[in-house]
């Protein structure tokens, strides 16, 4: 699991690099799972990666986001990581 620090004003984007794991599959579809507190702004896949734009979050607060896809041959699985909200 990734571990991130981010300052509650800031909006940036966070990848998942999934090509080892899907050993030539593709990713299908990409869901976010962003806790409350979080705000999605916006998010974006291709056949290897899924990436997602945050922002806000409570000072000194950690939060699990997870990332779920289905790959063209039907396998599904997660990624998660920590985002901790600091001044920065």
């Amino acid at each position: 699991m990734f571990s991130f620090v981010k300052d509650p004003d800031a909006t940036l984007d966070y990848k998942a690099d999934w090509t080892l794991w899907l050993d030539g599959d593709v990713i299908a579809t990409s869901q976010w799972l962003v806790p409350t507190g979080l705000t999605e702004e916006a998010t974006s896949n291709d056949d290897n990666t899924a990436t997602v734009w945050l922002s806000g979050g409570i000072l000194n607060t950690k939060y699990e986001v997870i990332n779920r896809i289905v790959t063209n041959a039907g396998r599904t699985d997660d990624r998660t990581f920590t985002i901790r909200i600091r001044h920065k």
